[in-house]
């Protein structure tokens, strides 16, 4: 299978905050692709305006929910974009979290019949990737898409990912950084940002998979499970958290930088890539 080059780091951000400008800021900083967070539409008009705005950035969705985007949709958009930008889009897709979806059930065999839907029209395997977090839906992705994209998750997850899906696949992990040296206001944004997780059966699973404890997952989360989850400190702090996952064997690191409220992500992402050059 031919691997997508995605480039060492990309930029994972809600399709809400992005738009063209931002996109080729990030492209001359030299990040290989932009993963549009949220649950973008099926219709990819977001997707097809970034594209439009850049001329080299890989753009891929991180992710398309299955349970609200019917995957005909998604294939037509998949191959209007692909036809106008020379391969430049790739089709992350997933099934979200149970607490979202009221008709939540037989998620794995919903995963399954979705990728018949985008087989049926003709979406190659190399061109799109699977949320994943457990083994089952990892080998799913190695199996039936170029690979994985997992969310919130350690280095040591993808360890045990590349584990599972051997050497091939792709693998590309999302983190979520901070830039700056006060651990205690990282921790603070951390829990107003990704408190309501702790919430959500299927990553809370993940984590104790990981070794996390019921402490260390109650509440908004304790400090271990935070500075496990969101990388904090200056830019090699950072940097290094990065290239953890490329050490476990990750190919691809979606960079998510955490700010205040219309915070301007392009500082920490300047002085990451001047730390590890994303490419």
């Amino acid at each position: 299978m031919t691997k997508i080059e995605l480039g060492r780091l990309g930029i994972w951000r809600p399709w809400n905050q992005l738009d063209p400008e931002l996109a080729k800021d990030v492209e001359d900083l030299g990040y290989g692709t932009i993963w549009i967070g949220g649950s973008p539409r099926g219709d990819m008009k977001i997707a097809e305006r970034l594209l439009a705005g850049t001329d080299r950035i890989v753009i891929a969705t991180g992710i398309v929910n299955m349970w609200t985007t019917p995957a005909e949709e998604v294939a037509e958009s998949y191959h209007r974009l692909n036809d106008a930008y020379g391969g430049r889009f790739v089709l992350g897709a997933g099934i979200g979290h149970p607490e979202a979806t009221q008709e939540y059930r037989s998620p794995y065999e919903t995963i399954v019949r979705y990728l018949d839907r985008l087989d049926a029209a003709k979406v190659p395997v190399e061109g799109r990737v699977l949320a994943a977090l457990g083994p089952r839906v990892l080998r799913l992705a190695a199996e039936r898409a170029a690979g994985a994209h997992p969310y919130l998750t350690t280095p040591e997850h993808t360890r045990l990912a590349r584990e599972t899906m051997g050497d091939g696949p792709l693998l590309a992990p999302e983190q979520k950084v901070v830039l700056g040296t006060d651990p205690e206001r990282a921790r603070a944004l951390a829990r107003e940002q990704i408190g309501f997780y702790f919430r959500l059966r299927n990553y809370v699973a993940n984590w104790k998979r990981l070794g996390f404890t019921d402490e260390d997952v109650a509440g908004d989360g304790s400090d271990a499970i935070l500075d496990a989850l969101v990388a904090h400190g200056d830019a090699a702090a950072v940097a290094a958290r990065l290239s953890a996952h490329l050490d476990a064997g990750a190919d691809h690191v979606a960079v998510q930088v955490l700010a205040e409220q219309d915070g301007d992500p392009r500082p920490a992402l300047r002085a990451i890539a001047e730390t590890l050059p994303p490419r």
